[in-house]
């Protein structure tokens, strides 16, 4: 088992490293390898288009996520009368939640599929680019399909003058190793700056992404996939503020590339397939819900217009509830009339 798992792992490894080494193969051609601005051009666009790459493969799989949702809000009311109808008897009612999605074709973890599907893609970036640096030599220069040169030239890259295998967390010791390549060591401030903004930036990204997905869909009313929201939106960037900084600034580029790309996929896919409410004209979320529940309700008559020159109730004579019925005798007054003045 430990075998065959490994096995994976180092396909994904290779197919990673394939990836980043044909678009920096590519871009080096288009950019050459001279730096700009104290960036290793080549090597930062090898992994954006990495990102655009993996996204493009795993589209498909984005607009399935998108269809699941729209089929679990569509049957959120069964859902509803199966909770209601086996109060008390959790067991018999996910069984019949389970029957009811198998039967609708809809599933609960759907919404988290492409984030799963892109979890060895970025552990596949972050053990590559692990072993991209000056300490490593012998075998580990041509793993994957890397050759001695390519190991070298990422191992010199740089973002803003941090190196892109270097993280927050980088001492002055793990810096000075770059001074192997007869290059200047970065400057740890520089490289802590830098590492800083992209993390803040991956969090930021990341909270975004999955607000406008909450957003647009509004708070799934099923417990589990409530839970499962919520710890996309709150718990995954908290954590990101902890191991951020353990990160390589060559995958923080990766992620917040990622976060940048879903914002905008995000934004067409959900306008193409609306939710359920707005594609009837509602909003959506607490809006489509508050408006659900004044449904059915009686309306109050509008006030008429005040007309007090007769001395009329305003809203109530001028509404007609209290006029006499066509035929009808008028009410009798008082025997006698008006008192009459001694």
């Amino acid at each position: 088992m430990k075998q065959f798992f490994g096995s994976i792992m180092t396909g994904i490894f290779t197919v990673i490293s394939a990836i980043l080494l044909f678009w920096h193969g590519l871009w080096e051609k288009i950019v050459g390898q001279a730096a700009f601005l104290g960036t290793n051009w080549a090597w930062i666009l090898g992994i954006v288009f990495l990102v655009l790459t993996v996204r493009t493969v795993l589209f498909p799989v984005f607009v399935k996520q998108i269809k699941s949702q729209r089929a679990m809000q569509a049957l959120q009311p069964k859902v509803k009368e199966l909770q209601a109808k086996h109060k008390g008897d959790r067991e018999t009612m996910q069984k019949e939640l389970m029957e009811l999605y198998r039967t609708e074709k809809a599933n609960p973890l759907m919404g988290c599929l492409p984030m799963f599907l892109q979890i060895p893609v970025f552990f596949g970036l972050y053990h590559v680019l692990h072993h991209v640096n000056p300490d490593t030599s012998g075998p580990w220069k041509v793993l994957y399909g890397w050759s001695g040169g390519q190991f070298d030239s990422a191992s010199r890259a740089r973002l803003f003058g941090a190196p892109i295998a270097a993280s927050f967390k980088s001492s002055a010791v793990d810096l000075g190793k770059f001074a192997k390549f007869g290059l200047e060591a970065p400057s740890v401030t520089n490289v802590k700056v830098v590492a800083a903004a992209l993390v803040a930036i991956m969090i930021v990204t990341t909270f975004l992404t999955s607000r406008q997905m909450i957003k647009k869909t509004g708070w799934s009313e099923e417990p589990q996939q409530r839970m499962i929201q919520r710890l996309m939106l709150y718990g995954v960037p908290f954590s990101l503020l902890i191991s951020g900084g353990f990160f390589p600034i060559g995958v923080i580029i990766y992620w917040v590339t990622t976060n940048l790309f879903s914002l905008g996929q995000q934004h067409w896919v959900l306008r193409k397939y609306p939710p359920p409410a707005m594609a009837k004209g509602g909003t959506g979320g607490k809006g489509t819900a508050g408006a659900a529940g004044t449904a059915g309700k009686p309306v109050p008559p509008k006030p008429g217009p005040k007309d007090t020159s007769n001395g009329a109730i305003p809203g109530i004579e001028a509404s007609g509830w209290m006029a006499p019925k066509v035929g009808a005798k008028p009410n009798n007054p008082k025997k006698g009339g008006t008192a009459k003045k001694r």
